[in-house]
């Protein structure tokens, strides 16, 4: 059985949306929604507004409500009968999100096993067939295939096959219904 590994923040998780919603709330600035989607945010914020939200990102609680992205509970539970289904997050930069991101997993993906959740740094350690990821960092260093989960900060990258939601990754790894 071929081995797909998937990334959580940006990829299951919509993470961005909710720092935006953190920045549009929280923050004084100017920027709209429709520009803090344009560019990765440590384009877009002052030094301290980066600074500020790696606090708020580094704090208990921060990955516990995180909106799973749309189509991907479902998707991931067809694709798990097809394939050995691995879940890689890379928390090292953020030591306080391990609890948060294993009971958010556990709580929507909990057909996944907790033998197959991998909190990691680099992805380099994954062996798998395909690691679909919304970093070129961990693309680069892959053995497999890498498929680039499309998201603001990597919309420039051409370097890599790319997906811009579940539907797409859907067609790309599941059989014609």
């Amino acid at each position: 059985m071929l081995r797909l590994t998937l990334d959580m923040d940006d990829v299951l998780a919509n993470t961005h949306k909710k720092l935006v919603n953190i920045i549009l709330n929280d923050f004084d600035s100017l920027l709209t929604e429709e520009q803090l989607h344009s560019k990765a945010l440590k384009e877009l914020l002052h030094p301290k507004q980066l600074k500020r939200l790696n606090k708020i990102i580094d704090s208990p609680g921060f990955f516990a409500d995180i909106e799973v992205m749309d189509g991907a509970k479902e998707t991931v539970y067809r694709l798990s009968h097809f394939y050995e289904v691995f879940i890689a997050t890379a928390c090292m930069e953020f030591p306080t999100s391990f609890k948060d991101k294993f009971d958010w997993l556990h709580r929507h993906f909990s057909f996944i096993p907790w033998t197959n959740i991998v909190f990691c740094g680099y992805k380099s350690i994954i062996h798998s067939d395909y690691l679909i990821d919304d970093h070129v960092r961990n693309l680069m260093a892959f053995k497999g295939e890498g498929i680039l989960f499309s998201a603001p900060h990597n919309l420039q990258n051409r370097a890599f096959k790319r997906v811009a939601n579940w539907e797409e990754i859907s067609e790309l790894f599941l059989p014609v219904a």
